[in-house]
């Protein structure tokens, strides 16, 4: 069988997706307290770290050459 050296999804996709998740990482947190009145909740500072943590990882891994 011979190897493939062809990338199945393009890194800059990848990349964009990552921006992606970082942005609705801060837009789940805006949307959530503004509809429920709490800008300071632990679960949702939570959930939005993890969110825009891996957008920001991502994004930085798959946009260097």
């Amino acid at each position: 069988m011979e190897e493939s050296n062809e990338e199945m999804i393009p890194r800059e996709y990848l990349a964009m997706i990552y921006a992606f998740v970082a942005a609705l990482g801060i837009a789940f947190y805006i949307s959530w307290s503004f509809v429920h009145g709490t800008w300071f909740d632990v679960g949702v500072y939570t959930i939005t770290a993890v969110m825009v943590g891996f957008g920001i990882i991502g994004f930085l891994l798959y946009s260097l050459d």
